[in-house]
């Protein structure tokens, strides 16, 4: 009489050697392929150039608003008359 974790490994074996002879297999691999040649085609950017060019826009926006305020500033001074001396 056979063990019942026999029993489970020629169940698991069986099970992996039907699903690596399905069709199903056949299917995925094509599918992952069109894909893939799909995605080639499309001008797309991986996630770290993504993350980076985020990186750099939100050092541009904070530098942006920096040169905001100064500029309200100096237009500030200017119409009240007081002198817009450099920095």
């Amino acid at each position: 009489m056979k063990q019942p974790n026999d029993v489970f490994n020629d169940l698991q074996q069986k099970m992996s050697e039907l699903f690596k002879n399905s069709p199903a297999k056949d299917v995925e691999r094509n599918m992952k392929a069109m894909l893939s040649q799909g995605f080639s085609k499309l001008d797309l950017v991986t996630r770290e150039e993504f993350d980076t060019q985020t990186q750099v826009l939100v050092r541009t926006r904070a530098r942006l608003e920096e040169l905001e305020k100064r500029v309200a500033q100096l237009e500030q001074r200017l119409a009240s008359g007081g002198s817009a001396a450099q920095d």
